[in-house]
């Protein structure tokens, strides 16, 4: 039961800009270095969208490319930063992390949905959600001690143990809530109900 951060959600071109600070890389480097330095709890790095990332950062001129001869071997594509790339970077850096559009969480859909159901569905959406969640904590654990002498393995899955944590305190508040929870629910279908034979056909 590992937990994973879905890279479709997570841009990652400033992570390829710090690691091309370091100096030129290629693709496959650049894969293999970004996982092992922040390890499985973040999930792999899947090679088409690095290679999409690569593209954008070339055609914003924050990368260049070059192509390099390997003699027997398919030549190989080697990006480098550019000065516009480390700007970029270091102003991505000095910038505080904002949530924008307001929080957004799958699990507040399904507890609109469920409390127009009735109180037997929302318990068993915050019964199953409860036990996703414990499950993931027991694999955070397992994560944290076998990344135990890795300083940024180990401070990305405490994180994660904080964040599932917290998301479990709102399963307990949801349930806490479950009563009023239906009962705004019910008022609001009846609402919707008598809106729906209020309007001409």
């Amino acid at each position: 039961y590992i937990v994973t951060i879905y890279w479709r959600k997570m841009p990652i071109q400033h992570a390829v800009l710090a690691l091309l600070a370091g100096g030129p890389s290629h693709g496959y480097e650049l894969k293999s270095s970004f996982e092992e330095s922040v390890g499985p709890q973040w999930g792999e790095l899947n090679i088409g969208h690095l290679y999409q990332v690569l593209e954008r950062l070339v055609r914003d001129e924050l990368v260049t490319r070059k192509q390099v001869s390997q003699g027997d071997r398919p030549d190989k594509n080697v990006y480098r930063l550019t000065a516009a790339g480390r700007r970029e970077l270091e102003q991505w850096l000095s910038a505080p992390f904002v949530r924008r559009g307001g929080y957004r969480d799958d699990f507040f859909l399904k507890l609109f949905a469920a409390s127009l159901l009735g109180r037997d569905a929302l318990g068993e959406v915050t019964r199953v959600q409860r036990e996703a969640y414990l499950g993931e904590l027991k694999s955070l654990a397992e994560l944290r001690a076998e990344h135990a002498q890795d300083p940024l393995v180990r401070l990305l899955v405490e994180a994660a143990r904080l964040h599932t944590e917290a998301n479990l305190r709102v399963v307990e508040l949801a349930e806490e809530a479950s009563v009023e929870l239906v009962r705004d629910g019910a008022k609001r279908a009846a609402e919707d109900a008598d809106g729906a034979l209020a309007r001409p056909a």
